[in-house]
């Protein structure tokens, strides 16, 4: 009612004015509510939004637009749930749920862009519903308007809200690390040497007097390193006394938590007076860098990361969904209230700088399994997350599609001056690699194994290998429990298995049987594989290459899809399977997100981002043949895309094993679990069930 009212008000005294003072009116610079012209806003290519404020939830807060280089917010006169609805789906999220007034997430700062928005919902950006203008308001920042938005993603919606440093960079636009000494110079990363900002066409130094600790920590941490360690500064004085300084800085005061020297208290020096440091020098730091980054090997072994924290899904080194081990299983930590501090403390366990983003909505991907932590919230100076406040969760709190992700600084290696070329290869005159085998983890292709003499015809150009290169990638994950909770033993009638046993989905000695008479013994299981990654997983071929299968009367978009294996206690098959993908297709999906993929009618195939395809256990070759296996105790292995055919942003979760106990009549399955849920130690123990000795996935 009060909002009402006011406005109700607003809108007598203006056409009070519009009859009293018509002349006085057409001259005012803010004109009436009642009389302005609401027009559609041009803004640039792709307007930035983002939430603020503080208390919020991930999906809701304060909105701020970025325009003309400067940040800003929304006055809440004439706002609607419409306007909200086009804001939360510019933010990547389905749809609002409600919008705030008043300032309720705090009020902002600078300009307020917008005033009197009237969207009707559908469109795509806020800057093509009508409102007075940009930068055309009679608000205050208590006028601030908010949102609340549906927390769901948009499948595959790429931009996300993004809980960055927010500091103006203009102070101190970039930082580098200037070496002295000359074999420092050829060694990256550089660890030690002047801090020095960029200023104009140059660079500048700050004066030392009253640095502290805490400042080396803070410029450490934004060039990519976890600590900072003592550097003698006798070394460069004389050597700095002979040199020509600008000082642009001679105050700073960081509390050592910041991501960005921006963000700490500074204090310039006057443009036009003679810039001095009175009984001081330029600041000279040294840094420790994390193992991945350190070039000495006996030094490596004495710095320990954590153990029970790591980064999951990201494409980059550095950056990733957050996963925290708790009695030897690895889970996910919530994004509400999650922060640059906690995203800082994260990083730097790991070996890297302080964040540069933290990141929210399952920016890198849904997790699977035990969600840990919820509402972090960390100082910045503790060692570890587990160090930091956090809430338990309960099953009403968070969901996966909440996990919280960071992106990492990392000290710059100059690698991408070698990354490699992507082009026509006709004119391809020399091989500098083969047989190159990576992991994935590796900073660069140098890195990975390969020929130590290139065995590769001269100038065969088809041999040249190539890529295309994405922010996204799918994911897939088997619903570990639903083997465990599906599985039995069927005894099928040969003169039933003819289209199985042309798609070879049984093992050899199917091929010496007395067909039609006898059966196969077939272990049935169900599979539920999910994309729980950023983007859509296809098959690699087109649909012009599916081959068709009379048999089952359907089209193969992948030869192999899964690998189903029973190991014995030396690691070897006794038992094999495999599974191609007769049908990719989105079975069911998660609330608010459309299938896309269906495989009728020759339909394209796939599964989306967040949701699953059903492998049901009543479906042919969806069983491992365990004939000719004796009674005893195994390990089932399922592994998906086993061939790497498809590019996934997470290979290691790819497979999935069960203990198997076999008495020759019955089967049982066991502490099913993907590939990379377990701890080392728990992964051991898995492995030396009785009999097992190796069963790692090749």
């Amino acid at each position: 009612m009060m909002e009402k009212s006011r406005h109700t008000r607003q809108l007598a005294v203006s056409l009070l004015f519009g009859l009293w003072f018509p002349c006085c009116l057409s001259q005012t610079t803010a004109p009436s509510r009642a009389s302005v012209a609401l027009t559609p806003s041009a803004a640039p290519q792709q307007l930035k939004v983002r939430l603020a404020g503080y208390p919020r939830k991930h999906n809701e807060g304060r909105i701020e637009l970025f325009y003309k280089g400067e940040w800003g917010t929304i006055c809440d006169d004439d706002f609607s749930i419409a306007n909200a609805n086009v804001l939360c789906r510019q933010l990547g999220f389905v749809s609002a749920t409600g919008w705030t007034h008043s300032a309720k997430y705090g009020n902002g700062q600078g300009k307020i862009w917008l005033d009197n928005v009237l969207c009707n919902g559908g469109e795509k950006s806020i800057d093509l519903c009508k409102s007075r203008g940009w930068g055309n308001s009679d608000c205050t920042h208590d006028e601030d308007a908010g949102v609340v938005c549906k927390d769901e993603r948009i499948p595959g919606f790429v931009d996300s809200n993004i809980i960055d440093a927010q500091v103006d960079e203009k102070k101190v636009e970039e930082v580098r690390l200037r070496p002295v000494v000359g074999t420092a110079r050829r060694k990256l990363p550089i660890t030690e040497g002047v801090v020095e900002v960029k200023h104009k066409d140059g660079w500048a130094q700050i004066c030392d007097v009253g640095w502290t600790v805490k400042n080396t920590r803070v410029v450490c941490g934004m060039l990519g390193f976890p600590h900072e360690r003592k550097v003698n500064k006798n070394f460069y004085k004389l050597y700095l006394e002979r040199q020509k300084n600008l000082y642009l800085l001679r105050s700073v005061a960081c509390l050592g938590s910041e991501v960005h020297l921006a963000a700490c208290p500074l204090e310039f020096n006057r443009p036009n007076a003679t810039a001095t440091c009175a009984g001081g020098m330029p600041v000279v730091v040294s840094c420790m860098p994390g193992p991945l980054f350190m070039q000495n090997s006996s030094l490596k072994k004495k710095v320990k990361v954590s153990s029970n924290v790591r980064l999951k899904g990201g494409a980059r080194l550095g950056e990733g969904r957050v996963e925290v081990l708790k009695d030897n299983e690895w889970g996910t930590v919530c994004d509400d209230r999650w922060s640059l501090l906690s995203a800082s403390v994260v990083c730097r366990e790991l070996g890297f700088g302080s964040a540069k983003e933290a990141l929210t909505g399952a920016r890198m991907g849904q997790g699977m399994g035990p969600i840990y932590m919820n509402e972090v919230k960390c100082v910045g100076n503790e060692k570890s997350i587990w160090n930091c406040p956090f809430k338990n969760i309960t099953a009403e709190d968070c969901q996966h599609m909440e996990d919280a992700a960071v992106r990492c600084n990392i000290p710059y290696m100059g690698l991408e001056n070698s990354e490699t070329w992507y082009w026509d290869s006709s004119n391809v005159t020399e091989m500098v690699m083969s047989g190159v085998k990576c992991t994935g983890s590796e900073m660069a292709l140098s890195q990975c194994q390969h020929h130590k003499t290139v065995n590769c015809q001269k100038a065969a150009a088809k041999f040249s290998a190539g890529v295309i290169c994405s922010e996204t990638a799918s994911d897939l994950v088997l619903n570990a429990s639903l083997v465990e909770q599906t599985v039995y033993i069927e005894d099928r009638p040969l003169h039933m298995l003819y289209c199985a046993a042309e798609e070879d989905c049984l093992s050899k000695s199917a091929a010496k049987a007395n067909w039609p008479y006898g059966h196969r013994r077939l272990l049935r299981f169900s599979s539920q594989i999910h994309n729980i990654g950023r983007a859509d997983f296809k098959p690699k071929a087109g649909r012009h290459s599916w081959v068709w299968h009379a048999c089952h009367g359907h089209y193969h978009s992948m030869d192999v899809f899964t690998h189903y294996d029973l190991l014995n206690a030396n690691g070897s098959k006794v038992a094999e399977g495999h599974k191609a993908s007769f049908c990719l297709e989105d079975t069911e999906c998660q609330e608010g997100v459309s299938k896309r993929y269906e495989c009728a009618n020759f339909g394209d195939q796939g599964i989306t981002v967040g949701c699953w395809d059903l492998y049901r256990h009543d479906i042919d070759c969806q069983w491992l043949d365990i004939t000719d296996v004796k009674p005893g105790n195994y390990i089932m292995q399922v592994v998906i895309n086993p061939n790497y055919e498809v590019a996934e942003s997470d290979f290691t979760n790819n497979g999935m094993k069960c203990n198997c106990k076999y008495d020759g009549h019955r089967i049982w399955l066991h502490n099913c679990h993907i590939g990379d849920a377990f701890s080392e130690e728990a992964e051991k123990r898995f492995e030396k069930y009785p009999g097992q000795i190796n069963n790692r996935i090749s």
